[in-house]
């Protein structure tokens, strides 16, 4: 049997319990585990509602702190170890013989497959034409590579470094994915699973909001040329005609500034033709007079298509200035967040006296390289100690203090006074002082690396979207070595790694 993990990142929709009730409980070869990525803002604690899995398939949740789907799809591979990973939305249906033809997609797979997409299947009405969102949503069925089921093999994930997080909802991530993967060298293929996609409920303003994907488009642009589109197969929608639309209704607004009467009339008329022409186009498809809704709808398509060429441009040219000179997933490394105990020092449990700092052996020197090669430096520990009322946060403070003058100032530095018990986010392996530490440095967390000592620390990078490099101590378990993608045998060695994914010369 082909071992796979489905990661399934989620917002806390209600649906997440059905899919995971659908997933558990059917028959086929299991998962080996299902790993649910809670991305909500971590401010949000209330805990999910997760059905009760079967024995012998394990459900574990992960924090990725609100930063968008790309990001949690990563924080979940990255925390998988079979050979395949199944990428599953929180809003589906899924058929009583999934597994069994997920398995059946899998052994079918060859060596040179990368990834295996499964069928989608949007229901839509039968009593009357299906509206602008529900066609919409219906696109997903003749989509390529959309990851509403979509089988990674891990090797693939890993050598194109996973999903772009510089894609922040929802809308190109999976097609620039699948780029990078075949360039890569791999080939993908749809599978014979499916599974089913309902249409969500949605307000009158979605497809307004939907625009905001134009900047992702920019950004594709950016990274793959102007073909992007054929290489990428994806359709080529109507930006050309909204362009047109923006700049008749500008032209018209300045040509009536500056006293030109008759040609602004004629760039409203344009700007006005362009409008209605557009509208017509949406509705046609649609519900007539005599269908349920058709009124509310065509109120919907009236406004929304004047306001739509509008936000489409707008969010176009923010993507197009946002992404001037973009480099390539990922980015190279600007920043190193360090552990504390057992990393910069020799490890003092629960140390709240200054005078018992020692570096470790080789410490300043290496963290003199990274000054000198211009990346930022933080301080992330865990000092759960305060809250067993075993040491103070001032004690903390001196610590970190004396360690700062042992080797050399930190721009930042961040820790966690809570103990496990306390469930917070920001004790690694949570991802929240590693974001912390990233905003403090004025970087992006896929721009920072954490350098620890143990498998926590790791946890944390992955679950905060950066990278990591185990530096193994006697503490370090045998299992979180072998977990890691990067390991050095110290911190001069991880600081060689450092200065590659930062592109310096060493």
């Amino acid at each position: 049997m082909t071992a796979y993990t489905v990661v399934l990142p989620t917002v806390g929709r209600p649906s997440l319990s059905t899919v995971l009730s659908d997933l558990l409980d059917q028959p086929g070869p299991p998962p080996e585990q299902v790993l649910v990525v809670d991305d909500r803002p971590l401010d949000q604690r209330d805990p999910l509602d997760l059905p009760t899995g079967p024995d012998g398939i394990a459900v574990r949740t992960l924090r990725s702190g609100g930063r968008g789907p790309a990001a949690a799809r990563n924080a979940g591979w990255r925390s998988a170890a079979t050979e395949w990973v199944a990428f599953l939305d929180d809003d589906i249906r899924l058929p009583a013989d999934w597994r069994a033809r997920l398995a059946a997609d899998l052994a079918a797979a060859g060596p040179e497959v990368g990834a295996v997409q499964g069928r989608i299947h949007v229901p839509l009405p039968a009593d009357r034409p299906p509206t602008d969102w529900e066609r919409n949503t219906a696109g997903l069925a003749v989509a390529r590579w959309a990851t509403a089921d979509m089988a990674y093999r891990r090797a693939a994930l890993a050598q194109v470094h996973g999903f772009d997080e510089r894609f922040p909802r929802a809308y190109r991530e999976d097609a620039d994915l699948a780029l990078r993967v075949t360039q890569a060298g791999w080939q993908l293929r749809r599978g014979e699973r499916e599974i089913i996609h309902p249409v969500r409920p949605a307000d009158g303003a979605v497809s307004v909001r939907t625009q905001a994907g134009a900047a992702s488009d920019a950004l594709m642009r950016a990274l793959h040329g102007r073909t992007w589109r054929r290489t990428g197969g994806t359709g080529r929608g109507r930006f050309r005609w909204h362009v047109a639309t923006t700049a008749a209704g500008a032209g018209a607004v300045v040509l009536a500034a500056t006293g030109r009467r008759r040609a602004a009339a004629l760039a409203v008329a344009a700007c006005a033709g362009l409008t209605a022409d557009f509208a017509v186009r949406r509705i046609a498809p649609g519900p007539m007079p005599g269908d349920d809704g058709w009124a509310a709808e065509w109120r919907r398509m009236a406004w929304t298509s004047v306001a739509i060429p509008w936000a489409a441009v707008w969010h176009r040219v923010r993507g197009t200035l946002a992404f001037r000179d973009v480099p390539h997933w990922p980015p190279p490394v600007r920043a190193v967040l360090l552990d504390r105990d057992g990393t910069l020092v020799e490890d003092v449990p629960y140390n709240g006296d200054p005078a018992r700092v020692q570096a470790v052996a080789g410490a300043g020197p290496a963290l003199e390289r990274l000054r000198r090669a211009g990346l930022r430096l933080a301080m992330v520990t865990n000092q759960s100690g305060v809250a067993r009322g075993l040491i103070s946060e001032q004690d903390v403070a001196r610590v970190n203090g004396r360690v700062q003058e042992v080797l050399g100032r930190f721009d930042a530095v961040e820790h966690c006074p809570h103990e496990p018990a306390d469930g917070c986010t920001c004790r690694k392996p949570g991802p929240l002082m590693v974001l912390r530490a990233a905003a403090a440095l004025g970087v992006e967390p896929h721009e920072c690396v954490v350098v620890g000592d143990i498998g926590s620390d790791v946890e944390a990078a992955r679950a905060a979207g950066a990278h990591a490099v185990l530096v193994p101590t006697p503490v370090t378990r045998p299992e979180e070595v072998e977990q890691a993608d990067r390991v050095a045998d110290d911190l001069a060695g991880a600081v060689d790694q450092v200065l590659t994914m930062a592109g310096v010369a060493r």
